[in-house]
């Protein structure tokens, strides 16, 4: 019979959740959505090849509202696992390693990310 009294090892349900950590699970699935998008970046490279009529189906797919969306959430993670890429290369330089500065530079991250996508998306006409 399994001793039901002993302590729990400290997972993710135990811990409350900081910005650091929040900050952290955000680069992986960035990472997996940029991994997820290149597919799509190298179709649309393959229809460009295949001829006009490939390539008008991908446009179509992209002036519609979910290619609208994927590609904006595409653009957010590029933008937001390149800073946080930055902020990282930072620290293995020995920078920013105080708590402080540490949730200074996610905060940046952040904000630097949502600015720049909404700056590149309506400032280059990527919207339809």
């Amino acid at each position: 019979m399994p001793n039901l009294d002993r302590p729990l090892s400290p997972h993710l349900l135990i811990y409350k959740p900081q910005l650091t950590s929040i900050l952290s699970i955000t680069h992986r699935f960035t990472g997996v959505g940029l991994a997820l998008g290149s597919i799509l970046v190298a179709g649309w490279l393959f229809a460009a090849l295949a001829g006009v009529h490939a390539f008008s189906l991908t446009v179509i797919f992209r002036e519609n509202i979910l290619g609208q969306i994927m590609l904006f959430c595409w653009l957010f993670a590029f933008l937001y696992h390149l800073l946080n890429g930055i902020r990282h290369l930072k620290w293995d330089a020995g920078y920013g390693l105080s708590l402080p500065s540490v949730y200074r530079s996610g905060y940046v991250v952040i904000i630097g990310a949502v600015v720049l996508s909404v700056l590149i998306w309506t400032k280059t006409g990527v919207s339809p």
